[in-house]
């Protein structure tokens, strides 16, 4: 457990910090004067957040009743945000297991408040009739309010804001397709709200009164069709009017893959988006404004919400991205240390380089991989394997990057993840891509014998059964040009980039 020992205020627990919501509201929380430890089962995700000093953290699961016990201890409110995106059968079993374990110490601790983010439900549709992570998620919210312990469910459609899947899913789709073939959805109105507004009732929930126990509708102050949506994304950005032809044949599997061919959002994310936005999703009420008054200009109006996450976007300050969680079935295996390997085969391919560069220069390129940047070696190879693993029902290319100079742990690098960094000597990516196996990319920089900074490159992978092994000797021949590649274009763009400030 890290502890700042933090004084005053109301001590909260986040779960679901180094997500997209929980990342933001760590901060807003901080900023109110409110105590705060986060729950997380890899607490070295958080290291890199710059809120990070300010909290106590604290190793677990919402699963494991021990552990949640440990970081309940002391809590006045507990934010519950953790959401399974799995489309495997028994997610369902998994949702309700956590919230029933969630509830029941919740209560054991004499915790004073829960606070949930939920989804919002269409008026009329019998529950049985919802898509399995809206049906479960209201089965959660149930399972909160009847815990013993006073609970604020908030229920939203679509989130708005810079970094987020459904703001992600509207900005590609509309620019990136002038004329667009849509499914029959579009049509169907729905209520945004921007992710600020969201962020200012989770706070404000904190101190409600304690015989609140009840659910309320967010939402902003425009209802839209998803066609009005996208028509509005593309005045405020900029863009030609958009031709939107909707189809009836669509289903909404088959519109989460062709989101997942045209946008970064993965189809496996897409499909609860757009299963949600089969029916009307418009508030029913705005109570939540007698507990957290709305102020001049609030709740944002959609357009002005564009505008900002726009801005966000343009500016590179986007601080959490719907990618910050893994996607349902990525490998989250850590590299096994080579001394104590016993587990089969582990392939590498090495290189290294000597780099007529400052080490830092080199350090910048290397940072910078990926994304806008690429990855320095046969974009087409590049190009080839994302398109097949989008194909294979995987996240694909086009995940890009958060930030486009500074990573972090935990961050989504394309269809990567930073598993560690040791600013300035090494980047460790966990490959997210699928895979008969476990795959990594470490790329360092070095100090050779002669002092002269050198690049240490290694492909690792661990197969999985025969088709592990047959997929590695299968694509061996081409890593001279793949990973050879890379090696000496980082080398020379580093040498290049050194030349240049040498001159300057």
């Amino acid at each position: 457990m890290n502890s700042p020992h933090p004084t005053g205020g109301t001590r909260c627990l986040v779960t679901g910090a180094s997500g997209y919501i929980g990342g933001r509201l760590v901060p807003e929380l901080l900023d109110g004067g409110h105590q705060v430890r986060c729950l997380a089962r890899h607490p070295d995700k958080l290291r890199d957040f710059p809120w990070v000093d300010r909290v106590e953290t604290v190793r677990g699961d919402v699963t494991d009743g021990a552990s949640l016990r440990a970081a309940l201890d002391g809590v006045d409110v507990a934010y519950y945000l953790v959401h399974s995106m799995s489309s495997t059968a028994d997610f369902e079993a998994r949702d309700r297991l956590a919230a029933r374990t969630f509830a029941a110490e919740a209560r054991s601790a004499g915790v004073r408040r829960i606070v949930y983010l939920g989804g919002l439900t269409p008026r009329g549709v019998p529950e049985e009739e919802l898509s399995p992570h809206l049906r479960s998620r209201t089965e959660v919210g149930r399972i909160l309010l009847d815990s013993g312990v006073p609970t604020t469910v908030l229920r939203a459609a679509v989130v708005i804001g810079s970094g987020s899947a459904s703001f992600e899913m509207l900005r590609y789709l509309t620019e990136r397709l002038p004329v667009m073939v849509t499914p029959s959805w579009v049509g169907s109105r729905v209520q945004p709200v921007a992710v600020r507004d969201v962020l200012r009732y989770l706070v404000g929930s904190a101190g409600m009164p304690a015989d609140v126990n009840r659910t309320f509708d967010v939402g902003g102050p425009d209802v839209l069709t998803y066609r009005e949506m996208m028509v509005r994304y593309a005045e405020v950005a900029g863009l030609r009017r958009r031709l939107i032809v909707p189809v009836p044949v669509l289903t909404p599997r088959l519109s989460s893959h062709w989101i997942g061919l045209v946008t970064p959002v993965p189809a496996s994310l897409a499909k609860p988006l757009t299963e949600s936005l089969r029916h009307e999703v418009v508030c029913g009420e705005h109570d939540i404004a007698r507990y957290v008054p709305d102020g001049p200009g609030r709740p944002v109006p959609f357009g002005e919400s564009l505008r900002l996450a726009l801005r966000r976007v343009r500016d590179a300050q986007v601080t959490t991205r719907w990618s910050s969680a893994s996607p349902p079935g990525a490998p989250s295996d850590p590299l096994p240390t080579d001394p104590d390997w016993a587990g089969g085969s582990l392939y590498t391919d090495e290189r290294a380089r000597e780099v007529d560069a400052d080490p830092a220069v080199l350090w910048r390129v290397i940072e910078g991989i990926g994304g806008e940047n690429g990855w320095y070696s046969f974009p087409l190879a590049w190009a080839v394997r994302g398109w097949a693993d989008r194909l294979a029902g995987g996240v694909g290319l086009r995940r890009g990057r958060r930030d486009a100079a500074r990573l972090r742990v935990g961050d989504a690098l394309d269809f990567w993840r930073v598993e560690e960094i040791e600013r300035g000597r090494l980047l460790r990516l966990r490959a997210e891509m699928r895979l008969p196996g476990l795959a990594w990319l470490e790329m360092a920089v070095e100090r050779n014998a002669a002092g002269r900074t050198s690049y240490r490159q290694r492909a690792l992978f661990h197969p999985k059964g025969l088709a592990g092994q047959a997929y590695w000797w299968s694509v061996s021949p081409f890593h001279a040009v793949v990973f050879g590649g890379m090696a000496r274009n980082i080398a020379r763009t580093a040498e290049a980039e050194s030349g240049r400030r040498d001159t300057s």
